[in-house]
């Protein structure tokens, strides 16, 4: 998947679809925000940072501060693809944040998002 059309994309143009699926469902952008900082370390001003740069995918994830070496302990299937399965780091760790954005719409605690 090199050179995917994602990786250009502006996290900020996507994080508000985030923040309408965990709303849509009850949850709050406080808890979204949370599951960014323990993926990325990208605490509330640095993330502010990101959505005002407009920063795309492929910086997002590159200048994270501390990217979770738990993020591994995240699998299953989003979008019909085994997270654990994508070969591409940068896609990997995208798929990572989308099934993490899945499980906290679907209700799950975040103890178990955040494999706890």
């Amino acid at each position: 998947m090199a050179g995917h059309r994602i990786y250009a994309m502006s996290f900020a143009s996507v994080y508000p679809h985030y923040v309408a699926k965990a709303e849509k469902k009850g949850r709050t952008k406080e808890e979204l925000d949370a599951i960014i900082a323990w993926l990325t370390g990208y605490d509330a001003a640095g993330l502010a940072k990101v959505l005002e740069d407009k920063r795309d995918f492929t910086a997002f994830f590159a200048e994270a501060p501390a990217l979770n070496p738990d993020r591994d302990k995240v699998t299953g299937v989003v979008c019909g693809v085994r997270v654990e399965e994508v070969e591409e780091d940068l896609m990997r760790e995208i798929r990572i944040l989308d099934k993490m954005v899945d499980e906290l719409a679907r209700g799950k605690a975040m103890e178990k998002i955040l494999r706890s």
